[in-house]
């Protein structure tokens, strides 16, 4: 689809025909950029995720360097986020042009978003539920990808999506960020090159989620479609703590209700869990024996694990633990030595518990190791500088972006594996080439979830 309409943009530049294409926005509105490289976008999912992170991701590259990337259309399941996400984007437009900007379209069905034809590219920025389906509608509407993480809800819908993309061609990248973020290309560099020596075991910190929320029901919001919501997990009553705030954007409920995800060990963990199997060389398998233990609420509305320490053993026997117990980011040891990376800014509580301290994003047994220098002959990262950059200039070339769906499967995979231990609580072993687990009929009914009428993923 896509492909059509861009050759027909580049007759219509032969022709002089082009310079009311789309009609949304002229082409001069934002600079003369060749029609072939015009990509419009679709944000699916205006909330706090969306607003903070990949809608911003997209605009910053409006009219910029030869680019003409536009989003011009929003949709939500929330009427009033849908007029905000308009208001969002004509904003950031009227605030670029210096002169007001009205042409955003809403839709309150992401399928009506996915059949216009006008649209290139979505972005995926719902609650974790929806990932997969949704990369699958859009996939096989011929439209690229950006797709939040973690990449699926269970292990069945992520090799269902990973599969569609890979038979669609699209380009779908996962929003992995970290491997976007200088320190960590670098740690993986520095650990695939042998600078620790041999890899025997790597440490996962993670944070944790409260307890609490509370279930009374309430009455469903004015221009709330809660029912799509809800998508293809069960229906059960609307509280504001199980869904998201009314008003504002601040951090969701859903985010610890295991109806809608796993908690902090798919929604961070996927994360770091992909950049940890980046530095593995292990980003297209995974672990092969899976054991720890999680504790859970004894009470109240958010369901999701608490305090955990779970253990992924690897086919060349590296062990991965992930636990709160750890400081939040990928620490690899070897046999010579340690690499340690996180992200900028964070930081650990003092022995006092206040102020905290700040954590050195990337740092090694040996400082000296960090100053080493990878040569010709040596394993070299993907190098990406952002990852929505990255995505739109792959959009563009064609070319597989730094986390493409099977990578960021993968990494979801590895995780909902940890997250199966936690509930059974006893070791799993998983094969990674056939993703079964092996002669565990009650680990392997987690693997999939029943999918609601008519909201499954349509084989």
């Amino acid at each position: 689809m896509r492909s059509t309409r861009r050759d027909f943009l580049k007759v219509s530049v032969a022709s002089g025909l082009a310079a009311g294409f789309p009609s949304i926005v002229p082409h001069t509105v934002f600079g003369a950029t060749a029609p072939s490289n015009r990509i419009n976008i679709g944000a699916i999912g205006v909330g706090r995720i969306s607003r903070g992170h990949d809608m911003p991701g997209v605009l910053q590259y409006t009219g910029v360097a030869g680019r003409d990337n536009r989003i011009t259309a929003v949709c939500d399941l929330s009427a009033e986020r849908v007029e905000l996400g308009k208001q969002f984007v004509d904003g950031a437009y009227t605030k670029r042009l210096g002169k007001p900007y009205t042409g955003t379209k809403g839709y309150a069905d992401y399928r009506e978003l996915l059949a216009d034809k006008d649209i290139d590219a979505v972005l995926i920025s719902t609650p974790d539920h929806q990932h997969a389906r949704l990369a699958v509608d859009a996939v096989r509407a011929g439209k690229d990808v950006y797709l939040q993480k973690p990449a699926s809800l269970t292990i069945a819908e992520g090799r269902i999506m990973a599969d569609q993309v890979k038979a669609s061609k699209q380009i779908l990248q996962v929003g992995s960020q970290q491997r976007s973020w200088k320190q960590f290309p670098r740690a993986v560099e520095l650990v695939r090159n042998g600078r620790i020596g041999t890899v025997q075991r790597v440490e996962v910190g993670l944070p944790g989620d409260p307890a609490g929320g509370k279930a009374d029901p309430m009455p469903v919001p004015a221009g709330f479609n809660y029912d799509a919501w809800l998508g293809s997990t069960p229906d059960v009553p609307y509280t504001v703590d199980r869904v998201m705030p009314q008003k504002g954007f601040d951090r969701p409920g859903w985010l610890r209700m295991e109806q809608f995800g796993a908690g902090m060990i798919t929604g961070w963990g996927a994360h770091h869990v992909d950049t940890a199997h980046w530095g593995m060389d292990t980003e297209l398998t995974g672990p092969v024996e899976i054991w720890g233990h999680a504790d859970f609420p004894a009470s109240g509305l958010w369901n999701v694990h608490g305090p955990f320490k779970t253990h992924g053993r690897y086919a060349n026997g590296v062990v991965m633990t992930i636990s709160g117990d750890f400081e939040n980011g990928i620490k690899w040891i070897g046999d010579k030595g340690w690499i340690f990376v996180c992200r900028d800014g964070m930081t650990t509580p003092t022995s006092s518990g206040a102020p905290t301290a700040p954590i050195v994003p990337l740092r090694a047994s040996d400082p000296k190791i960090l100053d080493s220098v990878t040569g010709p002959n040596e394993f070299h990262v993907y190098t990406s500088d952002d990852q929505h950059g990255n995505w739109l200039d792959c959009i563009v070339s064609r070319k597989q972006p730094v986390a493409p769906a099977e990578i960021g499967h993968r990494a979801c995979s590895t995780c909902l594996l940890h997250w199966i231990a936690m509930k059974v609580q006893h070791p799993i072993f998983w094969d990674p080439v056939k993703e079964q687990i092996v002669g565990d009929d009650i680990a392997a009914s987690l693997l999939a979830r029943h999918q609601r009428h008519p909201y499954e993923i349509k084989l």
